[in-house]
């Protein structure tokens, strides 16, 4: 499996469980060694130059905290600062925005044990940017968050992309991540690379179907279409599947007020997670494959 990614990208790593993302990360981290092949992160083999990577990377793992667990969250960064030599004019400047955009201010007095889950990957977010590092890894961050946590979280990640050029690699089961966040995603299947390239571009090749939904005052007439196909029918409305490459909803829609009046429709696209599905069942040709 081979990819690159430039400075300032923030691209989806996904793929199911036992795929190797977790293990890709580990490996790029420095924690891991590969058993062949080669890795380099900014021009540093991590496993080799562990202390130098992880001046330039900070890390956020879901599931696990970098924070002293009986500290006040506060005295855990604090510890940090030191550990990367962080300036205390660099250390007021971060922890000021940090603090505004995060809402840190509620819980820094708080032990680590005691905080919410959204409160802790707050903290954790905070602590791994606070060396202004390059590259930023992000394993589930937003895991277990509610949906206020979740828009703060991502807003975050958004920002500090833009403003400071911060390259992200997002792995994340919640696919509402990767849409909002990114613009490239890089599938793996068992260690196998399965896509790479633009969401857009995965979108058009696997995301051909839309559904039309319709209400219709006439639910006791058939609908026999030629250009779509009708998946379900609840009282007046209808659920209709085409392919966006054949028929344009305009037309559909006219093919159906011939024989129906139309009170109300939505178009909805297909979701990212079903175009995934789609692109592991199908698999994507090499020759389309967006390698960056």
């Amino acid at each position: 499996m081979s990819f690159s990614i430039e400075k300032g990208e923030m691209v989806g790593y996904i793929g199911p469980n036992g795929a190797g993302k977790s293990t890709t990360i580990k490996m790029l981290t420095g924690i891991l060694v590969p058993t062949s092949g080669k890795i380099l992160v900014n021009g540093i083999v991590p496993f080799e130059q562990r202390k130098q990577n992880a001046r330039n990377i900070g890390v956020v793992f879901g599931q696990r905290t970098q924070l002293w667990w009986d500290l006040p969250t506060i005295e855990s960064i604090e510890l940090l600062k030191d550990i990367y030599g962080v300036s205390d004019n660099r250390y007021n400047q971060n922890m000021n925005i940090f603090t505004e955009i995060l809402g840190l201010n509620e819980f820094l007095n708080t032990p680590v044990r005691q905080l919410s889950l959204g409160q802790r990957m707050r903290a954790d977010i905070a602590a791994s940017l606070l060396h202004d590092p390059e590259i930023l890894f992000l394993d589930e961050p937003t895991i277990g968050l509610d949906i206020v946590a979740k828009e703060k979280m991502r807003d975050f990640i958004q920002e500090i992309n833009k403003d400071r050029q911060v390259t992200v690699i997002l792995t994340t089961h919640d696919m509402e991540d990767i849409e909002k966040l990114c613009k490239r995603m890089v599938l793996i299947d068992h260690g196998q690379k399965v896509y790479d390239g633009e969401i857009e571009v995965g979108k058009s090749r696997f995301g051909k179907t839309r559904t039309l939904i319709v209400d219709v005052e006439d639910i006791d007439k058939d609908m026999d279409l030629s250009n779509g196909e009708v998946m379900k029918r609840e009282g007046s409305r209808c659920w209709i599947r085409f392919n966006r490459n054949e028929v344009s909803a305009s037309q559909l829609i006219n093919e159906i007020t011939r024989t129906h009046n139309i009170t109300d429709l939505t178009v909805e696209e297909p979701d990212i997670e079903s175009i995934i599905s789609r692109i592991y069942q199908e698999g994507f040709a090499a020759e389309d494959l967006v390698e960056v």
